[in-house]
């Protein structure tokens, strides 16, 4: 049950600052900060305690809820999803400090950034099917209250865009769900929501697997988002408040990402195979559009927000590689921009508190004025266009180095957005820090306090850690990643003659001794 109290224990405190007189600010934001840095230092003894050497899911949670309907409270984490769930936790508490000089409505915003932190690690966490689209659903509605109340001018537009970009694709992911629930009660005679028994025994015809992935794709696809369906992306970003943004760019983006592993390759191993080149040309667009459009930009923020359409490309490309060395790359980068962008959207915000404006034509000396500031976003600028030494560098080169085994073209095609990033992010560096300081508004412009030193410099550190370590963190998901590449290897659906013969291995039947066994065992799980 620790890991349900992990995940329950923000909105637990959102409940909580409910109570309080929403006069007593200071009383409203220590306690939030509080809460949020209980969870995250709680969910370090996850990381801690979890076993590296096993695939299997760790601390898990398992019984019965709605009975009659085969749904469960199942919950775990594997190395898939583990450091996805620390980051969540980690980035809540950071983005609370970000927060501190939000002016109106304090305690409704720390309430809603609470929920949402739960709603999110949900996500991660949630292994029925039901549950999982209960945590989706859920972390729309305070993302959607974050952006449309503390946002900026058009606030409303972009949270409405937003709401229904994302609604959409869910919704036909839900009806995926219900397929695939009656498809497998129909099979192995078993009525379950279970994402790892529907992962064992799932066995829909070829035709059916690709409805099915495009279904889950479609979802996701907006969530990363893949060009075409990013649009609602700089909207959102540019409105958000800065803790806002944040949040978007570090968790759930990568709710998008971790659907992929979780539910299309596994359950759909050999559409994803035929449909790995679909991907591919879509990913390497995704990175040059998001590259060219970023280097046009005049708003930072906007600028910060096209950048993350690129890199999730480089992610999208290393899972779609289905080796180990992409779906490494693709699994680390999450973390890497989720650390980066977000650093990124920190130090945009800072200036944006200050000048209240974001256009790059504004600035233009900015390191005289500001000398701490402009070494923190040298670094992670520099982070975020993969200079050795730094995290970015470590995942895109699993990433190249995965894709270059696959199709050499992609790989060359891929590289190009890496010398892009260059451009726009150094060109973008230059504009604001250095040039003349002949701005009189930027004249009296202070340096970093210590509240945004606190933000920035955890991040900093772990930019350098997994840039020049980053074992302790690719170990956490060695075996994860094995065990999915072995599951969706061509191999394993390949038809052979034997195959061919028996109407293939998705055509073939379980036994009434196999659907027994695993009848009871999944009725021994649910008394558990």
């Amino acid at each position: 049950m620790f890991l349900t109290f992990i995940t329950f224990l923000p909105i637990i405190g959102a409940l909580f600052l409910a109570f309080f007189p929403k006069e007593n600010e200071g009383a409203i934001k220590q306690t939030a900060l509080a809460v949020a840095a209980a969870d995250f230092l709680l969910s370090l003894f996850l990381w801690t305690n979890f076993d590296n050497s096993t695939h299997k899911m760790q601390f898990e949670v398992n019984f019965s809820w709605i009975e009659s309907w085969g749904i469960n409270y199942h919950i775990g984490l594997d190395g898939i999803s583990l450091l996805l769930y620390v980051m969540t936790t980690f980035l809540t508490m950071i983005c609370i400090i970000a927060s501190w000089d939000v002016k109106k409505h304090i305690r409704e915003y720390m309430m809603a950034m609470l929920a949402l932190s739960t709603g999110m690690l949900g996500v991660f966490l949630s292994l029925d099917l039901f549950i999982f689209y209960v945590f989706w659903e859920f972390q729309l509605v305070p993302m959607y209250i974050i952006v449309g109340v503390w946002g900026g001018p058009r606030r409303i537009y972009a949270a409405i865009k937003f709401f229904i970009y994302t609604a959409v694709g869910s919704l036909l992911m839900l009806v995926a769900i219900i397929w695939i629930y009656f498809h497998v009660k129909e099979t192995t005679g078993v009525a379950t929501a279970d994402i790892l028994f529907i992962t064992d025994n799932i066995s829909a015809p070829l035709d059916a697997q690709k409805w099915l992935w495009m279904a889950f794709f479609l979802a996701f696809a907006i969530k990363v988002p893949m060009f075409p369906f990013h649009t609602w992306l700089p909207d959102a970003h540019v409105e958000a408040p800065t803790a806002g943004s944040v949040i978007l760019a570090g968790v759930l983006l990568k709710m998008g990402t971790y659907g992929f592993l979780r539910f299309n390759l596994p359950f759909f191993p050999q559409a994803s195979y035929d449909f790995m080149p679909f991907i591919a040309w879509l990913s390497i667009i995704g990175i040059v559009y998001g590259a060219l459009v970023s280097m046009v930009q005049e708003d930072l923020k906007k600028l910060v927000a096209y950048s993350s359409v690129s890199h999730l490309g480089f992610v999208m490309l290393g899972i779609f590689a289905l080796n180990e060395y992409g779906i490494q790359g693709a699994l680390i980068q999450n973390i890497n921009h989720g650390i980066s962008t977000g650093a990124l959207f920190l130090l945009v915000g800072v200036i944006y508190d200050r000048r209240h404006t974001r256009l790059i034509k504004e600035f233009g000396g900015l390191s005289k004025q500001m000398p701490v500031y402009a070494v923190c976003f040298m670094i992670v600028a520099l982070s975020s266009i993969g200079l050795p030494g730094m995290n970015g560098f470590v995942g895109e080169f699993l990433i190249l180095l995965g894709i270059f085994q696959v199709n050499g073209l992609w790989a060359a095609c891929a590289t190009s957005g890496v010398i892009l990033a260059a451009c726009y992010i150094l060109w973008m560096f230059q504009r604001v820090m250095f040039l003349e300081l002949n701005n009189p508004k930027n004249m009296k412009l202070k340096d970093l306090n210590v509240r945004e030193l606190i933000t920035v410099i955890p991040l900093l550190v772990l930019i350098f850690w997994i840039g020049l370590y980053p074992k302790p963190f690719m170990k956490t998901f060695d075996a994860s990643v094995n065990h999915l590449v072995s599951r969706v290897s061509p191999d394993n659906f390949r038809p052979t003659k034997d195959h061919q013969e028996g109407g293939g291995h998705n055509a073939s039947l379980m036994t009434k001794t196999e659907l027994a066994k695993l009848s009871q065992k999944l009725q021994k799980t649910s008394h558990n």
